[in-house]
């Protein structure tokens, strides 16, 4: 199986010029493979006789037979890999099964996040060794915060934020499956918390709420300062400043919510042999504008993500609830479903009076948690 290691870098100064160099190539190199295809394809659809489609090796020829000398000083891998990566960006985005798939667009060099990848990296002595280009006299190993599980890297995606360098090593490992635990469970995502047979997870503890807080108040800041001094903005210490101090709190807010749910899925891996959740539409929900915020930074759509690979990679089995299965709405004791206006939503039941946090059959008068009462719909599912 393919794993991933994402380390921070530690390069000396020569180094990090020599990544800026690359970081900049790589945005060159596919800024131009996209003009280039963009011209294919209006030749094509004018006189398809005489100029072929537009494909990754007709493009990477084209860019490869007009370089210039500057090129030769930089790593051909930048350019091979952008070429490849602009042509599986143009293949997903004409896949109808996946429809959320953008169309490719340019790169800026203003945005807060720039890199390359390289497949002819090695580790040596514990330190990431990326290929040296031509003509080049001084290079070095670059050495990682933190020791790296590889000895061979397939790919190297190196990359730079808020003045950090960052590199997302992927290597094999084998697969160890396992050992059979011969139980099952349940999750119910909710906003804010996720419950499971056991108990409940809250994905948005309070020093997460704490730098939600902090995030919010720079983004008024940036907002006012654009609106005050408009492009010349971006230009001042104060504005960069600002936006470094939100780029560094966006990454914080990110490692929690990513270790939160590492130790979240890794620990129902072990314990669970089947584990069933809701097949949900996170984006259509996202744009009912309930709730969606919440939703958004509860991760519906990771956890999904994450969960589905761990149980490939150790052999345990993910059931996928129906769409339509009302676990919310049923009666896990008798089977009875609500309808119509007897219905729980956001706000409760007006009817009824009741809480939007409580379920009461009003059959056998059952009476539970609400989201206690889904994972136990969702375990009932799987029967």
């Amino acid at each position: 199986m393919i794993k991933t290691q994402v380390v921070e870098l530690r390069p000396n100064k020569i180094m990090q010029r020599e990544l800026e160099r690359l970081c900049n190539y790589r945005r060159y190199c596919w800024n131009l493979a996209l003009a280039t295809w963009q011209d294919m394809y209006e030749a094509w659809t004018l006189d398809k006789d005489n100029n072929p489609s537009p494909n990754e090796h007709r493009v990477w020829d084209e860019l490869v037979n007009n370089k210039a000398d500057w090129q030769f000083a930089l790593s051909a891998r930048c350019l091979q890999l952008a070429v490849k990566d602009l042509a599986n960006a143009w293949k997903n985005f004409f896949d109808k099964t996946q429809p959320d798939w953008g169309k490719p667009h340019f790169k800026s060099k203003k945005a807060p996040r720039q890199g390359f990848k390289t497949d002819r990296a090695k580790i040596i002595n514990g330190k990431l060794r990326l290929d040296k280009p031509r003509g080049i006299k001084s290079w070095f190993d670059i050495p990682a915060y933190e020791a790296l599980k590889m000895e061979e890297v397939k790919i190297a995606s190196i990359f730079r934020e808020r003045g950090h360098y960052y590199a997302a090593l992927s290597y094999e490992e084998e697969a160890g499956l396992k050992a059979k635990t011969g139980k099952k469970t349940a999750i119910d995502v909710n906003v804010g918390h996720f419950n499971y047979t056991e108990g409940k997870i809250n994905v948005l503890p309070a020093k997460l709420q704490k730098l939600y807080k902090r995030i919010k108040h720079y983004q008024r800041v940036l907002s006012k300062k654009r609106r005050v001094n408009g492009k010349s903005a971006s230009q001042s210490n104060n504005y960069l400043q600002v936006r470094t101090k939100l780029q560094r709190d966006y990454r914080k807010a990110a490692n929690i919510q990513n270790d939160l749910l590492q130790k979240f899925t890794t620990e129902h891996v072990n314990n669970y042999d089947q584990i069933v959740i809701e097949d949900l539409n996170v984006k259509q929900m996202m744009m009912t504008h309930v709730a969606s915020k919440g939703m958004q930074r509860s991760l519906f759509g990771k956890f999904r993500q994450v969960l589905t690979y761990k149980c490939e990679w150790y052999g345990k089995e993910l059931i996928l609830a129906d769409k339509t299965y009302p676990s919310t709405q049923r009666c896990a004791n008798c089977g009875y479903v609500k309808t119509g206006a007897d219905k729980i939503t956001l706000q409760g039941n007006k009817k009824h009076g009741t809480k939007h946090n409580e379920y009461i059959c009003y059959e056998c008068g059952y009476s539970n948690d609400r989201d206690d009462n889904a994972v136990l719909n969702l375990l009932a599912s799987t029967k």
